[in-house]
């Protein structure tokens, strides 16, 4: 067996044998994978082998995409068969809400370019008359997907790794991963059979290799100790029986093709024809995870126990919606574990920090997802960047707060949800509240309802004082939800008056040290403040697109305080930290710590926001202390509120008139019992993150994670005003490689009196797709929906008039001149 290797695949099922083929296919020329038992052996050999397009996510239903056309060219490369059957997938809906979360799904295929087409009940009777249509509303057909072998795709995509030179050994494990400096040292241990089960050896080997993934499945928990990093990876038990013939059936397919694969996701499962009978697969509720924190060895590829009472309710609905299985008997039944991650999405990308170390874990779709992520992954080893932005799928999305308990959970959470209708809006329960800020219970007796940012409860909007708490916050919809009219009040509050917003999630790091300032400038693209200013930076990845999005307000010569994004802490820190190490000896000692957990931050917004301010502030000249000249826009000061010493930011994310308030988060009660008492004076009204959403588009100010990410520049982001070209940073020859592919607009959409755009939604010009929504929402500026997103650049001009779908309608939309609301900052800069 080889002992030196350029990359190291640990894991021999679908993924693990996808990623080693695209490493080799991309030019890597020596590349080993590893399997502790047989290939296929894990997930991989009781999957069902469906090929779901269907994903809200741009990144996954790429990965989707790219697989099902990848799997199609298999045979003729290696000569075997992937078992490929063609034979379209039909997603029925049972109500008009299942319909809107279908033409929202269908706003994602279209940007992709995945082809569907839309069914009535009479359409589908006609074309598959074993289906019960009669309280159908309709559903989406996808024509060139269906279901695989997942055995026979996997061997293809094995041969096809050994064509292009990939070493193969079976019956290894992995035992210790030691990191030189400069390569793994990966001590594996040669596992031989007794009495039935996979067993250790005496037999060891240490293999030295320059990169290394896991694509461990099952085993994600023991690579994590073996890391020592956590991946929330942990499996959930998903059965699905097979019946025997059904003569229908059987009858149907004499003058017919293959059925299509049908889902009823009303009903929460899945249906397929197999050898003349079904398979039904249920996403049913109470299903557990297991192997939390090992899988035992006696554990091969085995299956666990079937439940038959715990899928009742779905087993009934399919005969309800296929009558003639009813008296079909059952033939075979699996019952077996299928990673899981709290919000469904693999964990694909680097490891949490390590170098060279690489995740290919948590894959609930992994069939469906292998292709596709071999190829994204093997895109970001070898180019740096993948041409997708890859950030929604990385292991980093979940910091190192995460526990077993919390995975085990959500992830049990996730397997329930994956047929529950998947509303934008949507906050899912389970081990909530977990990271709450000490003004949690305050903001929730006075109404807020939360959602999640980095496990943080954070205020999306504040409803009703009902005492029986009768108004349905749950109540969600693909349109304008319950909280629509609340989160409009809290925005016209922000434009009218003065509003309070809790944005203690944010992302905060301190950097400091005599190489800090060099390193600062080198790392972000934007000149550095001057003490006591501020700056909006960014930080472009290898490839010169955005990274990450910061706040750089500069405390002293040689000290930083570095504000980004509250969802990406982990990711942000890890990237930062790296860059630090890898450039401290050229420009000298540099500490960086993150401080996220230590301040919170409370914004406060609109033409009342300094009134408000200067009634609390501690100042020899109150009236004086937040004016113009003693703080100018773009600067940070030092003040005292009250008894709470503030770190203050003249900024806001809104638009309007206001003030980050950075404060020592222990004394987080005191400053908010005195910022909602003072207000009560001048109307203050306490804002969520949903109209700040709305108000930062009505401002064109891009979000990381929408506008911002590493499939764009900040050029084509159109910021040129943060990028100093004057001087060298990480990434700017590659940027200015790229040119101007496309370019970010804003546009004001008169589309249905009942909806806004949600942010995922094709553009049109006449009949031709030219770009996408990014973000969406209303606008209380204007009075109608609005939205930004991404044109081909020569339709990157104001005035410039477009289409946008929504609800499977064309709407008329207008690109603006950027920053609609207030284009020449006079609100931000008013003085007082």
């Amino acid at each position: 067996m080889k002992t030196q290797v350029k990359a190291l695949v640990v894991g021999g099922g679908a993924v693990g044998t996808s990623i080693a083929y695209h490493l080799a296919r991309a030019g890597w020329d020596d590349v080993m994978l590893l399997e502790r038992d047989e290939l296929t052996s894990g997930s991989t050999w009781h999957a069902a082998g469906l090929l779901p397009y269907f994903n809200m996510s741009y990144a996954t239903t790429h990965i989707h995409d790219y697989s099902i056309k990848f799997y199609k060219t298999l045979e003729d490369e290696t000569g075997l068969n992937a078992g490929f059957f063609v034979v379209g997938n039909l997603r029925m809906a049972q109500s008009k809400a299942r319909m809107d979360e279908y033409m929202l799904y269908a706003t994602t295929a279209e940007t992709c370019g995945v082809p569907f087409e839309w069914m009535t009940p009479a359409q589908i009777k006609d074309r598959w008359p074993l289906v019960h249509t009669d309280d159908l509303e309709g559903a989406i057909y996808h024509p060139t997907d269906g279901y695989i072998n997942p055995a026979d795709v996997t061997m293809a995509m094995a041969k096809g790794a050994r064509q292009r030179g990939v070493t193969i050994e079976r019956k290894w494990q992995v035992d210790g991963y030691e990191w030189t400096g400069s390569s793994w040292k990966v001590t594996v241990t040669k596992m031989v059979e007794k009495g039935g089960n996979l067993v250790p050896s005496d037999e060891q080997t240490v293999i030295e290799a320059e990169h290394v993934v896991t694509a461990t499945g099952n085993h994600a928990q023991r690579t994590a100790r073996l890391l020592g990093i956590k991946i929330p990876a942990i499996p959930v038990e998903h059965q699905y029986i097979i019946t025997e013939p059904d003569p229908a059936l059987v009858e149907y397919r004499k003058t017919n093709d293959q059925h299509p694969v049908l889902r009823d996701a009303d009903a929460k499962w899945y249906v397929r024809e197999e050898r003349g009978g079904w398979i039904l697969g249920p996403y049913e509720r109470n299903a557990p995870a297991r192997f939390e924190y090992d899988v035992p060895e006696s554990f091969r590829a085995d299956l666990f126990p079937l439940d038959l009472d715990r899928i009742e309710e779905e087993y009934m609905s399919m005969i309800h919606r296929i009558p003639s299985s009813e008296t079909v008997g059952l033939k075979d039944d699996y019952n077996g574990p299928i990673c899981y991650t709290p919000d469904g999405n693999p964990l694909l990308g680097p490891a949490p920090g390590l170098r060279n170390m690489w995740l290919a874990e948590g894959f609930s779709f992994g069939i469906t997802a292998a292709g596709g992520a071999g190829k994204y992954l093997a895109d970001l080893m070898v180019e740096g960047e993948a041409e997708i932005d890859m950030a929604s799928l990385d292991p980093k999305r979940y910091g190192s707060w995460m526990t077993t308990e919390y995975a085990a959970r959500k992830n049990e959470e996730a397997y329930e949800h994956v047929y529950i209708l998947h509303h934008p809006d949507e906050e899912r329960p389970a081990c909530r509240p977990l990271r709450t800020a000490p003004a949690y219970d305050r903001q929730k007796a006075l109404g807020a309802q939360f959602g999640t940012v980095n496990g943080f409860e954070r205020p999306n909007y504040y409803g009703p004082l009902d005492a029986d708490e009768t108004f349905d916050h749950d109540a969600r919809s693909f349109r304008r939800g319950g909280w629509w009219q609340y989160a409009v009040d809290e925005a016209k509050a922000i434009r009218e008056g003065v509003g309070l917003i809790d944005a203690s999630a944010f992302t905060k790091h301190i950097v400091e040290g005599p190489g800090a300032t060099a390193f600062l400038d080198w790392f972000t693209c934007n000149r550095l403040p001057k003490v006591g200013r501020i700056n909006l930076t960014y930080a472009l990845t290898g490839a010169g697109t955005t990274r990450t999005e910061y706040t750089i307000v500069r405390l002293a010569e040689d000290k930083y305080y570095l504000v980004s994004a509250g969802a990406w802490t982990a990711y942000d820190s890890d990237f930062l930290m790296k860059a630090i190490e890898d450039k401290r000896g050229e420009f000298g000692w540099i500490s960086a710590y993150d401080v996220t957990t230590q301040w919170g931050v409370f914004a406060v917004a609109g033409p009342k926001s300094r009134d408000l301010l200067k009634s609390v502030i501690k100042d020899a000249d109150p009236d004086t202390a937040l004016s113009n000249k003693r703080f100018p826009w773009l600067s940070a000061r030092q003040i005292e509120l009250g008894m709470v010493p503030v770190n203050a930011i003249r900024v806001a994310y809104t638009g309007e008139l206001g003030w980050e308030l950075h404060h020592p988060i222990e004394m987080q009660n005191h400053l908010w019992d005195l910022l909602t008492k003072a207000g009560e004076e001048f109307g203050l009204k306490l804002v969520g993150a949903r109209a700040q959403n709305w108000l930062r588009q009505e401002k064109s100010y891009r979000a990381f994670g929408n506008e911002l990410g590493r499939d764009a520049t900040p050029l084509e982001a159109d910021l040129p005003r943060f990028v100093d070209l004057s001087k060298d940073f990480h990434g700017k020859a590659e940027m200015e490689a790229k040119g101007i592919r496309s370019k970010c607009v804003t546009l004001l959409i008169d589309g249905p009196d009942d909806a806004d755009p949600w942010g995922r939604e094709a553009l049109y010009d006449g009949d031709t797709r030219v770009g996408r929504l990014t973000s969406g929402g209303y606008s209380v500026a204007f009075g109608k929906s609005i939205g930004m997103g991404y044109v081909t650049p020569d339709l990157a001009v104001p005035g410039t008039k477009l289409k946008v779908r929504m609800l499977n309608e064309l709407w008329d939309a207008e690109i603006t001149e950027d920053s609609p609301y207030d284009p020449e900052n006079r609100t931000i800069r008013q003085d007082g």
